[in-house]
């Protein structure tokens, strides 16, 4: 256990009473022995019985359990890993299901490779394999995968099987040297809001900038509920605001990270599936819709590039900030 790094699993959590109970007791039965579980709590009330369990874990020290008043994933993450003591944080879903192995899998990618900054588990995402059928399965992901103008619409987490470099992680199951938050400074950018879509994206791409690289490794996985309700957002996916915070959130990851051409590949790919609803997206092909659709796409620019004008006087911490206050009374 001495050699072993300390692992500290993060897990944000929004409206989510059973599932969140059922994931915690997978982490606490993992074979790993050297690890901590923080529960980042932005949910207004708990069910009594949800409630109880969680009180009673806190108690016996089995998690540390911090309850928000605010609800933003990348605000989560930044708050969970200011409290960690890990030299390894791992990030997990409020819906998720394990095997005691879990842990392991992802530890040891870092004790055997030191170029390794970060690890992408394996992802068994209920509704993909219903999509798939369950039988599809990939080697190696294709070049474009590594595209950072195109590479979202061609990693897939889900149906990789062999271990490889990739470009980013799902948040749901992804794992960090804790150096890549000291010693290089990065954070998770809390202007992703709504969904926070793209917000590991955003913080995958910084990360290569460090010189680690990102490994999947298909051994570090797990089940991913996809719960219909709750997550660690704070809007329903039908609104309005899920529309413009969705291209918003986009726009302002090419907006940091690529370069010009990679960008306005990325848009044109954004427009072709998420506007005109064209495969893999396969959204209806309603005038009505596409124009709405459209409206939302052209809003979801504006607002990040005054969101991107506004970097040099408001970096957007606003979490980090209200924790910071917090801290100094």
């Amino acid at each position: 256990m001495i050699d072993l790094p300390l692992i500290s699993v993060i897990i944000p959590t929004y409206g989510r009473e059973e599932t969140l109970q059922d994931s915690i007791v997978d982490v606490l039965n993992q074979d790993y022995p050297n690890f901590e579980v923080l529960v980042v709590d932005q949910s207004p009330k708990h069910k009594p019985e949800v409630q109880a369990y969680l009180e009673e874990m806190a108690t016996l020290g089995k998690i540390k359990w911090f309850h928000l008043d605010w609800a933003s994933l990348p605000g989560a993450r930044n708050y969970g890993v200011r409290r960690s003591n890990g030299e390894i944080i791992l990030f997990i879903d409020d819906d998720v299901k394990l095997t005691p192995e879990f842990i392991a899998a992802h530890a040891k990618n870092y004790q055997q490779n030191p170029e390794v900054g970060a690890v992408a588990g394996r992802v068994f995402d209920r509704m993909k394999l219903g999509d798939s059928g369950g039988e599809l399965q990939i080697e190696y992901l294709p070049p474009q995968a590594m595209d950072p103008g195109i590479a979202w619409y061609h990693i897939d987490l889900v149906h990789t099987i062999k271990p490889q470099q990739v470009l980013t992680a799902r948040g749901c199951n992804m794992s960090f040297r804790r150096e890549i938050f000291t010693n290089h400074g990065l954070k998770f950018d809390e202007r992703f809001r709504g969904s926070a879509v793209r917000e590991e994206s955003d913080f995958c791409l910084r990360l290569r900038q460090t010189g680690y690289k990102i490994w999947y490794d298909p051994e570090a996985y797990l089940i991913h509920l996809g719960e219909e309700t709750g997550g660690c957002h704070d809007i329903s996916m039908r609104s309005l605001k899920y529309q413009l915070t969705f291209y918003h959130n986009h726009f302002l990851l090419g907006l940091k990270n690529l370069t010009v051409t990679q960008a306005l590949r990325l848009y044109a790919r954004l427009f072709d599936c998420h506007v005109l609803g064209r495969p893999p997206c396969h959204k209806s092909g309603s005038p009505i819709k596409i124009l709405t659709r459209a409206f939302f796409y052209t809003l979801g620019f504006l607002k990040a590039l005054g969101t991107v004008m506004q970097s040099s006087w408001n970096d957007g911490q606003i979490y980090s900030r209200l924790d910071q206050q917090i801290k100094s009374v």
